[in-house]
Parts: structure tokens; C-alpha cells; sequence
């Protein structure tokens, strides 16, 4: 971000940590829907664009095409070569940030509401006119083939693919969205073109706007802006179910220290228990230093420096995983300690002090969340696309308070499945040996 905008950044966190957030929802003449904070107070506008689908939308044989396409997005586009669109950016002290991921595509723009137009005008013609010179086909092309090879020496990476791969097969979910080396040497300009058509579509367009703009301002701005882009795209994958079973990956890589990826099914965002398992998440390691898995495996125990978990409802699929990283030597205790610790919260759920402790982190830390408009801006639009209405950000610390103990324990006995948990071990760990 450039200084100026981070300046004005900093000086807005303080004012809008406290005030309402005030979402107005808008959908332009065009049909395009957006939410929307009005915030006059700083001269200064983030705007967030999602489309659904990412780099699952690959076409066969093609992976890596839409990363690819993404990454050439501010390299060229209508009459101006990389450089000079470079320089026209910088010039209005502007930020684009352009990213793909497994289910959606992410657009992140900042700007001065005194260059709003033109910064608008040279965020269209970077969205709709991309030119995909094959100088910065080529170019782009290098650094993302770059970044394959030092993934193919990183242990927390190949345990990511190994583990995707196994859980996921065939679908995109199996593979890295940057592809392989003899996929990503393969793609053409016309895979750059296809990628685009099939991906920024307005069929699965999420916006949101926060700053010194008006409810009246965005349907316009939001028809020029996007409404040149197709209507509809390649269709969406279809769901996938988690397909790796309980037991041991042993990944043979030289280093003194192995790196365990572990996980099993998880849960849907939409699913009615999802807080449980979210706060049941919380406790058992996501915490920080107050989970139980980071009391057993590092502090009383020093098997590791950190361990933690996450649940991850993706789009087409549903997982709870974890990480931990160990000596070669210790990493089985680690392992075994993990899966016990899964085991007695399956089994026996948690205290009714760690769940009023979570409680109390948990809605003590959302609203500090909203600390700028990029950040609010972003909040708001991951909620459309899981299709939370604007009242949860008034309403989500009321759903965590509504668990009760008797919810966590049984949602813990039916989320968390030890017998199930697998774990892809990268290293030359002492004790462990692949079990399938």
C-alpha cells in the first residue's frame, strides 16, 4: 500500500474500532449487489471484489491457468504495457492487489476519493482489457515456476500436496492452484484468455464497499467498473467428500525436524452446530498458548514450539486439521500426544471454566476485527459469499454465547474423530512408519 494510503489507514483504525458498523445494502441499475459502509470522516475508499469459483475452474490439463491469469492482471492491459500501468497506479497513489485461491477469486483496491474516478478507470481496464503479453506471459510465467521449485523443497508444503492429493484425488482440491512445472511451461496466451472468460463473471460477483463514498455513488461506479464483464461462466466443481482414512503418511525427506500434517472430515459453515464446533476448535487448538494441545505437546511435555488446528469449510468439502512440527526423534510422542488429546475431548468433552473462558476470548476479540475500512471491507464481503445477512455482525457474539456445555460435549463426540485422524509426517521420523 502506498505510504499515504497507510497513513490515512492508521489514522482511520482508532475511529472505526468504535463506532456502528452500518451496512446499507445496493444493487446497481446493472444488477450488480453490493454492501456498503458509508464513512466520510477520511478521505479514502477500499473496495473488495470476490468471484466464486478460483482455481477450481482450470479446465483439464490446465492447471495453474487461472493463478496464472491472475498474476498477469496488472501486467498490460489496453493500450498500456506493464510499466506503464505501473506508473498510472502510482501515480494516483492507488493499491491493487489481485489473488487467486482454491474457491474464489479476490480483488482488493484502495484509493483517494479525490483519484476515485480514474483509479476506478485503470482498475476496469485492468479487469476487462487485460492484454496477456506474451513478454509478460513469459515473465510472470518464470516467477510462478520459481515458486513451484522452492515448494518442492519445503516440508510443510509437501506435506500439503501429499495430503490434498490423498484426501481429494481428482478434484481441484487434490492438487496446488500454481500447478506443476509441465503444466504451467504448457499454457498459451489463449489459456490466459479462456481462464478469464471462464473465471470473472458477473453470475458470481460479490462486492463490497466501505469510505468516503455514498449509497448513490457505488451502482454506477459498479456498473462501470464490472459491468462490461461476461454475464456467465464455466460452471462451478461439484462437492467432494474427504476421502483419506485414519493412519500414517511417512513422506522420507532429510531434515532434522519432521513436519505433521493431520486432519479428518470436518463440518459445514451453514451446519446448525457449527459454533460448538468453532469454540470446541478454539479450546482444542486454535487458542494459542491456552489450548489443550499446545499445553500437552509443548509446554509440559517440549515436544514443539507451536501446534494449533483449524476447521476449514471449504466451498465443496469440509476438513479439521492441524500442524505440528517436532525432531525427527520426538515426533511420534507428538503424534501420540495429538491424538490423545482429540480422544479425551471427544470423549469427555471440556469444563464448563474452558468454555466460559473461550466464550470470553471469542466475543472479546470479534469486534477488534473491524479495525479499518480494508478490514471491513473484507469481512463484509467473505460474509455474502457464505450468505450471513448484514445483522451478524450485531448478532454473532449472541450465537457464540448461546452454546451451551451440553452442545459442546455433543458436538465434540460427534465432530472429532481420533480413529480417523491421518497424518502426513515429512521428515525422517524415529518410530513411525506409513501405515497405508
Amino acid at each position: 500500500m502506498p505510504r499515504i494510503l497507510t497513513a490515512i489507514f492508521l489514522a482511520f483504525i482508532a475511529s472505526i474500532a468504535r463506532a456502528e458498523i452500518d451496512i446499507k445494502e445496493v444493487t446497481s441499475d446493472g444488477g450488480i449487489n453490493a454492501w456498503v459502509v458509508e464513512e466520510p470522516s477520511i478521505p479514502f475508499v477500499a473496495l473488495e471484489i470476490r468471484f466464486r469459483g478460483g482455481a477450481n475452474l482450470d479446465l483439464p490439463g490446465k492447471r495453474g491457468a487461472t493463478n496464472l491469469m491472475m498474476g498477469l492482471l496488472e501486467e498490460g492491459s489496453g493500450e498500456m504495457s506493464a510499466q506503464e500501468f505501473q506508473t498510472a497506479r502510482e501515480a494516483l497513489a492507488a493499491s491493487y492487489r489481485f489473488r487467486a485461491f482454491d474457491d474464489t477469486l479476490s480483488i482488493s483496491a484502495q484509493f483517494l476519493t479525490e483519484n476515485k474516478d480514474d483509479a476506478l478507470a485503470l482498475l476496469r481496464q485492468a479487469l476487462v482489457e487485460p492484454t496477456f503479453a506474451q513478454t509478460a506471459l513469459d515473465r510472470v510465467r518464470a516467477q510462478v515456476l520459481s515458486g513451484i521449485a522452492s515448494d518442492e523443497k519445503d516440508p510443510d508444503t509437501i506435506a500439503r500436496a501429499v495430503f490434498d492429493a490423498a484426501a481429494f484425488g481428482d478434484h481441484p482440491y487434490g492438487t496446488a492452484i500454481d500447478g506443476t512445472v509441465e503444466s504451467v511451461n504448457a499454457l498459451t496466451r489463449e489459456d490466459m484468455i479462456a481462464a478469464h472468460r471462464n473465471a470473472l463473471v458477473r453470475e458470481r460477483l460479490y462486492v463490497s464497499v466501505v469510505g468516503d463514498v455514498t449509497v448513490d455513488q457505488v451502482g454506477p461506479m459498479l456498473d462501470a467498473l464490472l459491468g462490461d464483464l461476461p454475464a456467465e461462466g464455466a460452471p462451478l466443481q461439484p462437492d467432494v467428500g474427504f476421502g483419506l482414512g485414519g493412519g500414517v503418511t511417512v513422506v522420507d525427506y532429510d531434515t532434522p525436524q519432521s513436519v505433521a500434517l493431520f486432519g479428518h472430515s470436518g463440518m459445514k459453515r451453514d451446519d446448525e452446530d457449527f459454533f460448538a464446533a468453532f469454540i470446541i476448535n478454539h479450546v482444542l487448538g486454535a487458542g494459542g498458548f491456552e489450548s489443550r494441545l499446545m499445553m500437552e505437546v509443548r509446554q509440559k511435555r517440549g515436544l514443539t514450539y507451536g501446534i494449533g488446528t483449524a476447521l476449514v469449510p471449504k466451498f465443496h468439502a469440509e476438513m479439521m486439521i492441524g500442524q505440528v512440527a517436532s525432531s525427527n526423534e520426538t515426533i511420534a510422542d507428538a503424534i501420540a500426544v495429538t491424538r490423545d488429546e482429540w480422544r479425551r475431548m471427544a470423549e469427555e468433552g471440556m469444563s464448563a471454566e474452558e468454555l466460559a473462558s473461550a466464550k470470553t476470548y471469542l466475543t472479546g476479540e470479534y469486534p477488534l476485527r473491524f479495525d479499518g475500512n480494508s478490514e471491513i471491507a473484507r469481512i463484509m464481503v467473505g460474509m455474502q459469499m457464505i450468505d450471513l445477512p448484514p445483522s451478524y455482525v450485531v448478532d454473532r457474539n449472541d450465537f457464540i454465547d448461546a452454546v451451551t456445555l451440553d452442545d459442546i460435549n455433543r458436538v465434540a463426540a460427534e465432530l472429532l474423530q481420533p480413529d480417523a485422524l491421518h497424518f502426513v509426517v515429512v521428515g525422517k521420523p524415529q518410530g513411525l512408519e506409513s501405515t497405508n
